[in-house]
């Protein structure tokens, strides 16, 4: 119990030596938000333009949503209006030529169908997203499955 009491004693103690190395006005480290100091308020970058070239991208998961291939600028989407629904419901989408939203949004959480959209898969920008053409913050290295297992196909008969 001592030896506990004694190690916290030190620990407190020392931690106004930590802070009086780092001061709160020194550079703040160069990560996704470049240069100022950790007590410095910078403006924000200005917003990238939305991608709006009405393609279907490659999903690279199963389940994973499709992402919005067009700009949603000044699209409503509260409790009380989904600009979304205007083109992609069950009831416009044939009218529009625009994809019908999965039949899964017309489900309870028990699987149940429902007439109209279920609550829990209102707010379509809670899993679609749309893009940005910017460049990465971080670099990626991911490859899909078929990716993978073509190349893994290509190691096991003996091709590079």
């Amino acid at each position: 119990m001592n030896r506990i009491c004694l190690l916290l004693t030190g620990a407190l103690l020392s931690l106004p030596l930590l802070a009086a190395d780092y001061p709160l006005d020194a550079p703040g480290p160069d990560g996704r938000r470049p240069g100022g100091h950790l007590t410095e308020s910078m403006p924000a970058p200005p917003l990238a333009d939305e991608e709006n070239k009405d393609i279907k991208r490659e999903r690279n998961y199963p389940e994973q949503p499709p992402t919005i291939p067009h700009t949603i600028r000044g699209y409503r989407i509260d409790t009380n209006s989904n600009k979304c629904l205007s083109c992609h419901s069950r009831a416009a989408s044939a009218r529009t030529q625009a994809p019908m939203i999965s039949i899964t949004h017309y489900m309870d959480r028990d699987g149940q169908a429902l007439a109209a959209v279920a609550p829990r898969r209102y707010f379509c920008v809670q899993c679609h997203v749309p893009q940005k053409d910017v460049k990465p913050l971080v670099g990626n290295v991911f490859e899909d499955i078929d990716t993978i297992l073509q190349r893994d196909a290509g190691t096991s008969t003996g091709n590079p």
